[in-house]
């Protein structure tokens, strides 16, 4: 079923794994459509109640694969680039906890991942960055919103409008990890946490969860991302943001 992810359920864990640690775990449409398959299978997991999401490798994930738009013409183009917001909603509507656990870099749609997740983990060494501005794009996917939900909004605007790399440290003071560890330690720590929230009872524990995204939907209105895809999608189109996704990709290569 799954090409580009990993998806294992065992009791009450379940781990779903960016597995592609040669190209740092890009999120292409394919990948994007299994994570959101992956999570509307936990749901289908009766005994799951904790989900780690990770990536394989030494990075969680180099961010949207920007490769998956070429080409395409605007109605097909449109559908692509919406699968980012299906994604993030299947990861934060999921029946049982989501725990990411951050390693090396985590970048824009990584990040948005990430941000959708229930609770994060991340090593010392971990490095956040949100490079779409700079890529003549909107941060799209939800990540705006879920972003000010977890940050706020002054952090938010700095952070994706500056496209400034930022690291563990500085994402636990604002607020958006719940964990910093040793980088030998991740693995354990993200287990440790799930194993304490597999001992509660499921119904207390989904009730909690839904309870809190309930009151935190209300606050930033995620629900209206579905109109990021046609930022998205004009940016991809426009010259002035076009001739600056070029700019950037031929500093990356030198």
């Amino acid at each position: 079923m799954y090409e580009t992810v990993l998806v294992e359920a065992d009791g009450a864990l379940g781990r779903l794994t960016l597995n592609r640690p040669e190209k740092l775990n890009p999120l292409s449409a394919e990948t994007l459509a299994e994570i959101a398959m992956a999570a509307q299978w936990f749901n289908t997991q009766p005994h799951v109640k904790v989900v780690i999401v990770s990536g394989k490798g030494r990075a969680f994930s180099a961010g949207a694969d920007l490769g998956t738009f070429a080409g395409q013409q605007d109605g097909d183009l449109r559908a692509t680039a919406d699968q980012g917001r299906l994604m993030a909603e299947a990861i934060e509507s999921m029946r049982a906890v989501s725990i990411a656990a951050v390693q090396g870099w985590c970048v824009g749609g990584g990040l948005v991942l990430v941000a959708a997740c229930d609770l994060r983990v991340a090593s010392e060494s971990a490095q956040f960055s949100i490079p779409e501005v700079d890529l003549g794009i909107p941060l799209a996917w939800g990540g705006i919103p879920r972003l000010v939900r977890e940050i706020g909004p002054a952090l938010t605007k700095e952070l994706v409008m500056t496209c400034r790399p930022f690291d563990a440290a500085e994402a636990h003071s604002a607020g958006f990890l719940n964990r910093v560890v040793a980088d030998e330690a991740l693995d354990a720590a993200a287990m440790e946490l799930a194993n304490s929230l597999a001992q509660k009872a499921s119904h207390a524990l989904f009730s909690t969860k839904r309870h809190v995204n309930a009151v935190t939907g209300q606050m930033v209105g995620a629900m209206r991302s579905w109109s990021d895809a046609d930022g998205l999608v004009v940016a991809l189109r426009d010259g002035e943001c076009t001739a600056a996704r070029d700019a950037y990709l031929k500093r990356r290569r030198r």
